[in-house]
């Protein structure tokens, strides 16, 4: 993804746990959110290409450990997106560098 700094949303608008999605210029992203883990990803299964969520913002499994992708059920590590089960075993999410600067989630800035 590129851009600046964009602000996404604040911390505090993530559930604990939780997940969020968003639509920028350059694509679908969504954020995870679990304790002291929060991460950002693109949009896109490795197995399909499809979007993760087929009800906006939900990208977590029933128990909210690991994102559950809803087209075939692939179960993704929160913390680095690497794909435990499923078709894509093996496989990962592309992440999306984020920052938190004074409670404001946002796009990390990315280097000329």
């Amino acid at each position: 993804m590129s851009g600046g700094p964009a602000t996404l949303c604040r911390l505090a608008d993530i559930p604990d746990p939780g997940s969020r999605g968003f639509e920028l210029e350059e694509g679908a992203i969504f954020l995870v959110r679990r304790g002291a883990v929060l991460a950002a990803y693109v949009n896109s299964c490795p197995h399909t290409g499809g979007p993760l969520d087929w009800v906006e913002d939900q990208f977590l499994d029933l128990e909210r450990r690991r994102i559950l992708c809803a087209t075939h059920g692939a179960l993704f590590r929160l913390e680095d997106g690497h794909c435990l089960a499923g078709p894509c075993k093996g496989k990962g999410l592309a992440p999306v560098a984020i920052t938190v600067t004074e409670g404001e989630v946002r796009l990390a800035p990315t280097k000329p």
